[in-house]
């Protein structure tokens, strides 16, 4: 991995810690009162600047008058010589604004609040959820390792899909300097089942950034700026607001019908292609100073054309259903968040084992059931009891393994897939090498005895 970009700022403040303050005698200083050396030595740097510049000032005008007195007919010529070329400058200069005005502003009479106005009326711009990105419970996959060794590659745990919402989605747009120095990711995929929060996941970025939420999803978009203008005019806006009020989050649910192999007769009428060929150019509109995240959301990306889906999003985050550890804090918080007091009487571990396979989505509605008002004022006398969860469970459908291999095989097949898949094959490689090398010195010295 290539060093911090943050690793010279915090050299720096170690630098600093040791010139000024780590051998320093304070033991005259009991009240931590103010230094005056140290006052003084500031305001000596800021005295010597000043007293500089207006030095150079005096010299500057000096040089100047000398020159003027020494050789005026030069002067004159190169005076204009620079009018001539200022000329020639300006009409360059001109013949560029000429080309930049090709790329109209299409809403350039138009105020920013009407535009906002305008997008919140059509449904383009909608409120965020108040949810932080700490109710996005999960725990970590204790037996990733374990299943490395064994030349399984684990699904990610749902604290390892937190941090990176954190260091993709959530440092970058809240923070103008991070965006700044860490690498540059305009766009970013949540695939996963239904129910294990891909949508709070991207209410929780904007939560905690404070970004504006834009939805275009083709459900959303349906109907509305019809024609290829009314689709520009669409996007014009929308970037145009999303710019001048960022941070900002541009949401696409259900991507994969903007990228269909095949669109169903059913969504015909809808159009859900419509934004297929214009995001790669609204992610080349971009530039590196727009806070601005596109996040799609996805629950079927194997019905999307793979090459068209890639191009578009840079990163792609699986969303997995939980495990048993992610499980087990899940039902014992989810409980407490909704009235319940778990006791022992509750057997929260034979819970998490029984929804093996159940996400997120269905423990909190199976807990909403349960938990009504009367059911938690009958706490005292009566205690929760894990089997008053497993009726509404038995209606429900949970996520198959094998639903979850077809994820894994879709992202396998990605450009990330098979770059971590080369990483890791490379991993072993020298693994086995290391090994080799290891029998082979064994071996030597065997001889040797010999």
């Amino acid at each position: 991995m290539s060093p911090s970009v943050f690793l010279r700022t915090i050299e720096e403040g170690n630098n600093t810690y040791k010139d000024m303050w780590k051998d320093k005698d304070e033991s005259w200083n009991f009240l931590q009162d103010y230094d005056p050396e140290l006052i003084k030595e500031e305001k000596r740097k800021e005295l010597e600047s000043e007293i500089r510049l207006q030095v150079d000032e005096l010299m500057r005008q000096e040089l100047k008058n000398l020159k003027l007195a020494v050789n005026r007919e030069k002067e004159l010529l190169a005076k204009t010589g620079k009018k001539k070329g200022g000329k020639k400058a300006k009409k360059k200069k001109k013949g560029k604004k000429g080309k930049k005005g090709k790329d109209k502003d299409l809403t350039a009479d138009r105020t920013i609040e009407s535009l906002y106005k305008e997008l919140v009326e059509e449904g383009l711009l909608i409120q965020a959820l108040k949810v932080n990105l700490s109710d996005y419970i999960g725990e970590y996959s204790y037996l990733g390792t374990t299943l490395r060794h064994l030349s399984i590659e684990p699904m990610p745990s749902l604290l390892d899909v937190r941090q990176l919402i954190a260091l993709y989605g959530v440092l970058p747009l809240g923070s103008a300097a991070v965006h700044e120095h860490a690498p540059l990711v305009k766009s970013l995929l949540l695939a996963g089942p239904s129910g294990v929060g891909k949508k709070m996941l991207v209410h929780a970025i904007c939560t905690e950034t404070g970004a504006n939420l834009f939805n275009l999803s083709a459900e959303n978009i349906a109907g509305k700026y019809p024609g290829k203008s009314g689709l520009q005019m669409m996007l014009h806006v929308v970037l145009k607001v999303a710019r001048q009020l960022q941070p900002s989050v541009v949401w696409i649910g259900d991507t994969e019908k903007t990228f269909y192999k095949k669109v169903p007769s059913a969504e015909r009428t809808m159009e859900p292609k419509r934004l297929k060929k214009q995001l790669p150019k609204i992610l080349k509109l971009l530039k590196p100073n727009d806070r601005i995240l596109i996040v799609g959301t996805t629950r079927r990306p194997f019905d999307a054309e793979l090459q068209s889906f890639c191009r578009v999003y840079q990163k792609i985050i699986l969303v997995p259903r939980p495990d048993y550890a992610s499980r087990y804090v899940l039902w014992k918080q989810i409980i407490q968040r909704h009235g319940g007091v778990v006791t022992n009487a509750l057997n929260v571990s034979c819970l998490a084992k029984v929804t093996d396979g159940f996400t997120q989505g269905h423990i909190v509605e199976v807990v909403r059931g349960v938990l009504t008002e009367r059911r938690v004022r009958q706490q005292t006398h009566r205690p929760l009891v894990a089997l008053e969860f497993i009726p509404a469970l038995s209606s429900m459908s949970p996520v198959y393994r094998e639903e979850e291999e077809t994820f894994k095989d879709w992202y396998a097949k990605t450009p990330m897939g098979k770059k971590r898949a080369l990483a890791l094959m490379g991993g072993n490689a020298g693994k086995e090498k290391d090994k080799g090398k290891k029998k082979g010195k064994e071996g030597k010295k065997e001889k040797k005895r010999k």
